[in-house]
C-alpha cells in the first residue's frame, strides 16, 4: 500500500469510529424532563412543613420570579399562588400531561 493511501484509509476509518460513537451516545428518544408538580415542589423545598414557600426555601428559577408569583406580597408562596401562574407557551396544562 502507498504512504498516501495508508495514510487515508487511517484518516478515514477513525472518523468513522468519531462519528458511530457520537451517534451510539445520544439518546434520541430520551424525552425532556417534566417540570415537577406543586406537590413535589413543596415536598422538596418546604422545610419547616408550614405549607409556604420562604425566598429562603426556593432554588432555581422560580427564585427569579418569586415577586411575581407572590401576587398578595406576603413574602411566601402557597399552592394556590402556584396554580395560579401561567404556563409556558406550548405546554399542556399539568393535569393533561399525566
Amino acid at each position: 500500500m502507498k504512504p498516501n493511501t495508508l495514510k487515508t484509509a487511517v484518516l478515514f476509518f477513525g472518523m468513522i469510529l468519531f462519528v458511530s460513537t457520537n451517534l451510539f451516545g445520544q439518546d434520541k428518544h430520551q424525552r425532556p424532563e417534566k417540570p415537577p408538580t406543586i406537590e413535589k415542589l413543596f415536598e422538596d423545598l418546604d422545610e419547616n412543613d408550614d405549607d409556604k414557600l420562604s425566598k429562603k426555601e426556593i432554588k432555581g428559577p422560580l427564585k427569579d420570579h418569586f415577586s411575581v408569583v407572590d401576587t398578595n406580597k406576603d413574602g411566601f408562596l402557597t399552592k394556590e399562588e402556584l396554580e395560579k401562574v401561567p404556563k409556558p407557551k406550548g405546554r399542556k396544562p399539568q393535569e393533561e400531561r399525566n
